[in-house]
Parts: C-alpha cells; structure tokens; sequence
C-alpha cells in the first residue's frame, strides 16, 4: 500500500508543477522524507497533499539543512509551504530544536511561524511562547506576545523578543525582566548575550540586589558576577549612600562603586552630601573617597555647611564617621569660614580639626593659631565651642573709623557658641589687646591697649560687646594721636582679609573651576557591542569589562579583566 501512496504523491506532484502556480526558486524545494499516509481535500485545501502520521513514525519534511516532524502536514507543492499540526519537532543542525502544536512554514521565503506551546532550544537556552516566528534566512526568531528565556544563570521574560541565533543574543522589548536568585532586573529595552551572560539595557531599567539598587537608562551588567555600570541617569543605592553621576560602576565581589562627572553622593543617615567628578565607595569598608572639585555638604542648625580639598575622604560606620579634606582644604557656611593644608572631622567626638595654618573667619572676626578645633554637641550636632591652640590671635577691621584693626592675642584661645553664634571669647597667657572705643555717637574716645593674663570678649551681633581683662592688666586707653601708628598692631599681625571665602563657590580655585571633563566612552561615539562580544568569545569565553569612561584616576580601572 505504501509503495501505491509513494506512486500517487509523485503523480500528484507533477501535475501540480504542471499547472501554471510559480515554481519555487530553484534549490528552495522543501522535500518529503515520509509521508505515511496520504490524502487530499480539495473543497477545504485546494490543491495540498494531506500527508498523516502512520503507526512507525511521524511525517517528515526536510528543507536545506533542517527536518521537520509532525503528526498531520498540509502540503502546497506548487507554491513551496506547508502547515504542520500535532506534536511538531523541527530540527535544524545538532543545536536548535523547535516544538508546538502548529507550524506554518514558507519554503521559498524560509520563515516559519509556530503557535501552541511553542519551545526553541540551542542545547544551553529555552525560548518558550506562545507565538514564535523564524527566519532562518536571517537565523532569527521573534516573537511579539510575551515569551520567556532560561539559560544556566537566569529567567528573562518580555513581551516582545528576538534571538540572533549566530550572535546567540537575545533582544528583549518591553517590561523585560530578569529573575536570579541574587538579583532582579527589570528594564524597558535589554540585550542579552547568551554565551557571556551580559546584559546592555537601554530605557528606565532598575536592578535589585540583597544590599544595592542600581537604577539606569543606559548600562551593562554582567549577570554571573554581578558587575557593570550604567552611563544615563544612574543612581545607586548602596550601603545607606545614594550614589549618582553621569558614569557609574559597580562590582558586587569586591563590594565596590566608582562614579565618573557630576557626582553626587547622599549619606541618608548623616543626612550628608559628597560632590565631585570622581569618587570611589568601598562598602566592606565605610568609607568614600572623591577628588576633582569635590566637596562635603551638611547641615549645621539649618545652614549648609561646605568642606572642600584636592581629596576627600569619608571613613567608619555612621555614628563613628571620620570626613577628611586633603590640600588645600577650605569650608563655608553663612557666618564661618576657613581654610588649611587638611581638615579632620570625627563624628564620635564632634571635633573639626584645622591642621596646618590654619585660619577661620567668624563672620568680621578673623582668628589663626597653630591649630584651630570647631567641637559641635554630638547630640544636637549644633556648634559648641572653639579651641584654638598656641599663637592664637583674633582681628578685625574697624568699621567705624575705617582705619585700624581691633586685635586680641595670647598662648590659647577659647570660645564659646551660643545658638550657632561665638558669644564668647577667651584668650589666656601672654595676652594683648588693641581695641578703638567709640561713644554712642561713634566718635573716636582712643585705642585701648593692654597686656595681661587673660581676657574675655563678649560679642553681641558678632562683634565685640564687652572686654573683660583679669589679672594685673597693664595698659591705658590712648588719644589717637599719642599712639602711633606703628603702634597700633601687635606682634605677629597679619590681616588676610583678601582671602577671606564670602561664599560657598570661594572654596574651589582656579584650577577647581576649569576642569575638563572625560568623555564618558559610548555616549558621542557609539560602541560596536556585537563586535565586542564576539571578540569575547573568540578569546574563550573570557569576561573583558570597560568602564565606560575614557580615562579613570587609578591604573587599572579603565579596564577590569577576570578569565575564568
């Protein structure tokens, strides 16, 4: 029977090729391996060759490089198509194997469409759907109604998909998500390389970790070592930090991140802020480390307060944390300023240390020494008191006469704030003071100058009030004109008014201000991404990751390499 039903099937054929339907191109046939049963219907498929499955074995076709198997095939020779129905198996190679309940597959155009429980598989990934399209002219296959891939490392789903079959990429469109068991990634657009595991998002995409959040609208992610960066609006929320710029970095094994432009680093429980164009946070270890126009931002009594130096550094855990600024390092706020070679703050003890001359500005008042300590309450985080050891010397213009500068001076200096305002000063050993006394009309009385053991000012509006001499003070109040001008300054004067920081942009110089940025790499010049991972796997599978900016402040941070 089997031999008659091979006889009619090629009679068929040929009358069918005889009529006037196109020819398929040439080489394009797709060919009968068996045909088990066979029949037609010309009232419901004009015609096609109906070919069934027998009790051996399924229907096969094979069409250049690919077999297929199903238990029913509806076959237009003359036009070079057929539908497949019932428990179909298409095989193309050694690698990529397709199953559903329904095929529609166009030999002259190669494109298949596959519905019902649809599953493709490469022997390492699985695509299901429930409506699959395959190009194999282009070794594509979409889909456009939701579908899922699994690999060895993660879940990915989509609504819209495609596959490169010879890049193995997988294109995920719209709400793309990601599951892992370490992590959740969702995005709006997502390239996923299936040999190296990398995903390239583009759109609002966000990923979630045991202990970070990244949030981005352009990056890379290595999905096996939970590493990548994002170049377009990216924050990471890491460590109780918010860290944002215009590049960012991440590295989950060695609990690192790195930030390019535009920095902006929030610490949510000191309520602190850290801006530069570089920074580094090192998570195991508390700490952040910035440069290039970097400065601290916190609030003192609801005025900001600005630290700035060359290097910035935030060390410990939060209620133990230590801020230091290196070179050059200077501070703002409404009615204190200062600068010196670096500065030391401790969150445990409150003290700001001023190292290295350094000098402060209260408002009209200018203060040096030695070494000068700010100590805030550690409650209140309000500011305490002031110490400022050996040499200590406090000056300022006279602002009535507009003439002379009232001086005070001694070993120490001790100071006293009162609702964030100096109240009270304290100079003690070896003390001196030039004063210019006004009346209440502000009329010139004379120019007090006197040494003794100690002396108090009290300041009212930051200026001086009352001055309060103890011990054996010596000294007179002087006519302006019995005192000579050279004699209206103590020892060791020096009025250094002209570098006095009246806002909070005086605390960057010149070379602060004239930065010029790095070019974050793939932003004006767009990366060949394909091309990159398909040197990836010629090199064996090795993971080769680039920070996206073009230059970076350590050796070895443009470029991180881990051969596995």
């Amino acid at each position: 029977m089997k031999i008659v039903s091979f006889f009619i099937i090629a009679l068929s054929f040929f009358i069918t090729f005889g009529q006037d339907a196109p020819a398929p191109t040439e080489g394009r046939q797709i060919n009968i391996v068996y045909g088990a049963n066979f029949t037609k219907n010309e009232e419901k498929y004009p015609g096609a060759s109906i070919f069934s499955k027998d009790d051996e074995r399924q229907v096969q076709f094979e069409h250049q490089g690919a077999d297929l198997w199903c238990d029913i095939a509806i076959f237009y020779s003359a036009e070079n198509r057929l539908r497949a129905i019932g428990n179909i198996r298409l095989q193309q190679g050694d690698s990529i194997e397709m199953n559903s309940g329904k095929i529609d597959y166009d030999g002259n155009t190669k494109l298949a469409k596959a519905w019902e429980n649809v599953d493709l598989t490469d022997g390492q990934m699985t695509l299901t759907t429930d409506t699959l399209y395959f190009d194999r002219e282009n070794q594509l296959s979409y889909y456009r109604s939701g579908g899922k891939v699994v690999d060895s490392a993660n879940v990915l789903t989509s609504i819209i998909g495609n596959y490169f079959m010879e890049l193995k990429k997988v294109q995920f469109r719209k709400k793309v998500h990601i599951d892992n068991p370490e992590y959740i990634i969702d995005s709006e657009q997502l390239d996923y390389y299936r040999i190296s595991k990398n995903a390239y998002m583009y759109g609002p995409s966000t990923i979630v970790g045991e202990d970070y959040q990244i949030y981005c609208e352009r990056g890379f992610y290595d999905t096996k070592i939970e590493q990548g960066y994002g170049v377009k609006n990216t924050t990471i929320n890491y460590d109780n930090k918010i860290i944002e710029g215009d590049s960012l970095y991440f590295d989950k094994v060695t609990s690192f991140a790195s930030a390019t432009n535009n920095i902006k680093i929030t610490d949510t429980i000191n309520n602190g802020v850290i801006r530069a164009h570089y920074a580094e946070v090192f998570k195991e270890n508390d700490s952040v480390f910035a440069t290039k126009r970097a400065v601290t931002i916190s609030l003192v009594q609801q005025d900001s307060l600005y630290m700035h130096g060359d290097t910035l550094m935030a060390t410990g855990k939060p209620e133990e944390r230590i801020i230091r600024a290196f070179r050059n390092a200077k501070f703002y706020k409404t009615d204190l300023s200062g600068k010196c070679d670096s500065i030391h703050f401790s969150e445990a003890t409150g003290v700001t240390e001023l190292i290295t001359d350094p000098i402060i500005w209260n408002v009209e008042n200018q203060i040096t020494g030695d070494s000068i300590h700010l100590i805030s309450d550690k409650k209140t985080d309000k500011l305490d008191s002031l110490k400022v050891l050996e040499n200590a010397f406090i000056i300022s213009f006279d602002t009535i006469g507009k003439k002379g500068y009232n001086q005070a001076k001694g070993k120490d200096l001790f100071g006293k704030f009162i609702e964030n305002e100096l109240k009270i000063i304290d100079l003690i050993k070896n003390t001196e003071v030039i004063y210019y006394v006004y009346n209440d009309d502000d009329e010139l009385v004379g120019i007090d100058k006197t040494i003794c053991s100690k002396i108090r000012l009290e300041m009212a509006n930051n200026d001086i009030e009352d001055i309060t001499f103890f011990i054996n003070p010596d000294g007179d109040i002087f006519p302006e004109t019995d005192l000579p001008v050279e004699s209206r300054k103590l020892k060791g004067f020096v009025w250094r008014g002209d570098e006095r920081i009246l806002t909070k942009e005086d605390i960057f110089d010149e070379d602060d201000n004239n930065i010029e940025l790095v070019k974050i790499r793939g932003i004006d010049n767009p990366i060949d991404i394909d091309a990159e991972e398909q040197e990836r796997q010629k090199k064996g599978g090795g993971t080769v990751i680039k920070t996206p900016n073009t230059q970076a402040t350590k050796p070895k941070k443009p470029e991180v390499k881990k051969v596995q």
